[in-house]
């Protein structure tokens, strides 16, 4: 058995009034991209963009750089292992932070952008401790070791916010402090690596046997694990990103009420690993990943049918549900589609797959709703969750 240790950091976005639109988390399983995001994003952004139409640019190129890093990360690891990798990542990221810290006293706002975008190895690697997760546990404890490590990214969605306000005003550049703070949150993290072991191989995962990548995606367990993992982080992305430029921008709702919606949502992507295990021993993986699909189409009628702060507050919410029962149960369904010896060429492609289609709707939602509408983009979910649920009945059919 392995010692696990979830290490998550969260952010945050303020305006140039110093309040809060926006909660980010970066966690070892998610949407890092947004996890780093707040110190790279928002006022550091806006202060040292030469044009403000380039202030995001930072956020852009994390996105960006998490995705194009996913496949050499895991191959790393195949090669060096999890734990090298891991360590190794902490050391690279405290150095990288120092460049950014460089950047923002120099307020050359470009180095930054390329800081950002390197930052997107260090959200990659933070991805991988989910599968160091599930190899480490017998099959039927997978949901609950993917539930803890989950459950991170809840502590990280208020850890965040605190380092970036605590660190502000520390030294003369705002938010020097707030990296300094990151730094020492990666020296705790590598403390806490140094006791990770290597999961011990199970007797049903070793397969001698090399089967060929076509052979592998062409199974249905692949097929329906990197649907429903990727049709959850795109769906929730899209929609989620899109969210403080309708309601705040838009419809005129109150940054506050913006901050409730948007935390209330990650609480609700995090929160169920509590019991998420607890619904995959009684209904299954697939009637899970069903259910999750249910939450989505409830949630988009309800953002659909006005844009009041409760339609918000409950579409964002089920939201983050849906997501939650997608993400989780793709993630404990994949194993099943390759052996010990096949999991860093099926991990990577799951990965490229899901967070390169994330990085895709994160960047484009802020486009759509403003030059179409909220409704545009909720309507254009639809096709994609009519797909999922097709597959995964197909899926629940042939598997009982």
């Amino acid at each position: 058995m392995s010692n696990l240790y979830s290490f998550a950091i969260g952010a945050g976005t303020k305006n140039s009034r110093n309040e809060w639109l926006e909660v980010f988390y970066p966690n070892p399983v998610l949407n890092p991209d947004q996890a780093l995001s707040d110190i790279v994003t928002g006022i550091i952004g806006s202060n040292l963009s030469p044009v403000k139409s380039l202030s995001t640019l930072p956020v852009a190129t994390i996105v960006v750089g998490t995705a194009v890093s996913v496949i050499p990360v895991i191959r790393l690891m195949s090669v060096f292992g999890r734990k090298k990798v891991f360590l190794s990542t902490c050391l690279y990221t405290i150095l990288l932070i120092s460049l950014c810290i460089f950047s923002i006293t120099k307020e050359m706002f470009f180095l930054f952008s390329f800081s950002s975008f390197c930052l997107g190895a260090s959200v990659a690697t933070m991805m991988q401790f989910r599968f160091a997760a599930i190899e480490s546990v017998e099959p039927e404890k997978r949901p609950s070791a993917t539930a803890v490590v989950l459950l991170g990214g809840l502590i990280s969605a208020f850890l965040g916010t605190e380092v970036a306000t605590l660190g502000k005003n520390y030294f003369e550049t705002d938010f020097v402090g707030s990296f300094v703070l990151l730094a020492f949150l990666f020296v705790i993290a590598f403390i806490l690596m140094t006791f990770f072991q290597p999961a011990v191989k199970f007797k049903e995962q070793v397969d001698e046997s090399k089967r060929s990548l076509v052979e592998i995606v062409k199974q249905g367990s692949f097929i329906v694990a990197v649907c429903a993992a990727t049709t959850g982080y795109v769906v929730m992305s899209f929609i989620m990103t899109a969210t403080p430029v309708s309601m705040h921008v838009m419809d005129g709702h109150s940054l506050h009420h913006t901050k409730v919606v948007l935390q209330s949502h990650v609480i609700a992507m995090f929160l169920p690993s509590l019991f998420t295990a607890l619904i995959v021993r009684y209904i299954g993986l697939t009637r899970m990943m069903l259910l999750g699909i249910l939450l989505f189409f409830i949630s988009v009628i309800i953002a659909f049918m006005s844009h009041a702060l409760t339609n918000y507050w409950w579409s964002l919410v089920l939201l983050g549900l849906g997501w939650n029962f997608l993400f989780i149960g793709g993630t404990n369904l994949l194993p099943r589609s390759y052996n010990e010896n096949e999991k860093f060429k099926v991990q990577s492609i799951n990965d490229f797959l899901i967070f390169g289609l994330q990085a895709l709707a994160s960047l484009s939602a802020g486009w759509f709703v403003f030059n179409f509408s909220w409704e545009v983009v909720l309507l254009s979910v639809i096709p994609l969750l009519l797909m999922q649920l097709v597959l995964l009945l197909w899926w629940l059919k042939k598997n009982g």
